[in-house]
């Protein structure tokens, strides 16, 4: 089993960030999943999402900005493997052009009306139900709405 940490991050308007996977990972190529991956030996899950968001998208966040969504297990049918993937969330005052794209065609935010028409990762898909229009994501969507009011 191996673990991974992913983030997910919300706007003022609610959207959250998803990356679109291109060809080349092994888990899950082209679809669209969180930003994320595999935990360092000895890295905590925590350490690791907040590594991981800055390698991939440039934000660097401190790590008690990130509140944790929950820890999913998750079948990944490309290694065969039964993993576990411990996923955060932030509210954030950034838009698409604050998002520097390290992996992937694109990593920008994304209406939660529209991620049910999209082909999401199996992380992805187990991780948004239980977030999208829950408590969490409503107050962290307004917490970043206060930062953005003048």
């Amino acid at each position: 089993m191996t673990e991974f940490a992913a983030v997910i991050l919300v706007d003022r308007r609610g959207w959250v960030l998803l990356q679109e996977r291109d060809e080349h990972p092994r888990i899950a190529p082209e679809k669209w999943s969180f930003c994320g991956g595999h935990l360092e030996p000895g890295e905590s899950p925590l350490t690791g999402a907040v590594r991981e968001l800055e390698e991939e998208t440039e934000v660097s966040l401190a790590p008690d900005a990130l509140h944790l969504v929950g820890a999913f297990d998750v079948h990944h049918p490309e290694t065969g493997t039964d993993d576990k993937i411990h996923l955060y969330a932030a509210g954030v005052d950034l838009t698409d052009d604050d998002i520097v794209c390290h992996e992937g065609r694109q990593i920008v935010f994304v209406d939660p009306a529209r991620t049910a028409d999209l082909d999401l990762s199996d992380s992805a898909r187990i991780g948004l139900g239980p977030f999208l229009g829950s408590r969490q994501h409503a107050a962290l969507s307004e917490s970043a709405a206060l930062r953005a009011a003048p």
